[in-house]
């Protein structure tokens, strides 16, 4: 298996809130929430949020071989739990929080795990190119995000809106009609999307957090198989830097209303031939 990794903050000198690690057989990437800028209730931050969960993660899937996988990611965030409970305030609206993907090879399998709007890419022999997507995030958004789309990204109207929408979110965060990810609730792992795929099937494997999937499913300008064959040709670095490039030419959100301009971007590829 060869590893190729690139990640990038939203903006030069801001700290990078995804996450992405691998080790022989079994990789993760997080993409860490929280409110830029605000009172999250957690002195040590929602970058810390992600890495520390994305570590224990990957310590859990690689030491415990045949435990599930939601297990082992429940298991990861009870132990990030006990590490802030008595410092932090874990019941803060704004409590960190983060997507979750983990790919693990058993057997002649590769168990995958997606929670939250990151997205786990898996090509096969043939060519061709899958993604998996927990698309809950998405469809919440879609309800309650119009009056952010209507207003220019950056604009101090656009802030207020913004802030007013994840409001909003947040009341819907692990909840039966709302989405799931990753929190202080080891019970947000049971509401993973999971899945096995035969190893012998697989050419590669790439995880991506949504700031670097934009291209594919916010300006829609490329399909999965055309940025897959962007990471395989010439690096993750090549297809971030691509994201950029479109997100600079539209950078007030005109074009393609968003949240932020630009947001942190990671991708892991996992190249198995």
């Amino acid at each position: 298996m060869r590893v190729t990794l690139a990640s990038q903050p939203a903006e030069p000198g801001r700290e990078n809130e995804d996450f992405a690690a691998a080790a022989p057989g079994a990789a993760v990437l997080l993409d860490g929430a929280g409110v830029a800028g605000g009172e999250t209730g957690c002195s040590h931050g929602v970058a810390w949020f992600s890495s520390t969960l994305g570590g224990l993660l990957l310590g859990a899937v690689t030491t415990h071989a045949t435990r599930p996988l939601p297990e082992c990611l429940a298991d990861a965030i009870r132990a990030v739990r006990s590490l802030h409970e008595d410092t932090c305030d874990l019941v803060h609206r704004a409590s960190p929080t983060s997507t979750v993907i983990a790919v693990r090879a058993r057997g002649e399998d590769l168990e995958y795990l997606v929670l939250g709007d990151s997205s786990l890419l898996l090509s096969d022999t043939r060519g061709e190119a899958t993604a998996v997507t927990d698309r809950r995030l998405d469809e919440v958004g879609k309800r309650l995000r119009g009056p952010v789309d209507a207003l220019p990204t950056g604009s101090p109207e656009h802030a207020a809106a913004l802030a007013e929408y994840r409001d909003a979110l947040t009341q819907l965060r692990n909840k039966p009609n709302g989405f799931w990810i990753a929190g202080p609730d080891p019970r947000a792992a049971e509401h993973a999307l999971t899945g096995a795929v035969p190893l012998a099937s697989l050419a590669s494997v790439t995880l991506l957090s949504d700031g670097a999937t934009r291209l594919v499913d916010r300006f829609e300008l490329t399909t999965w198989q055309e940025a897959l064959a962007v990471v395989g040709n010439s690096g993750p670095a090549e297809l971030i830097r691509r994201v950029r490039e479109v997100e600079a030419d539209d950078s007030e959100g005109r074009r393609w209303p968003r949240g932020k301009a630009h947001d942190d971007a990671t991708v892991l590829h996992l190249a198995l031939r």
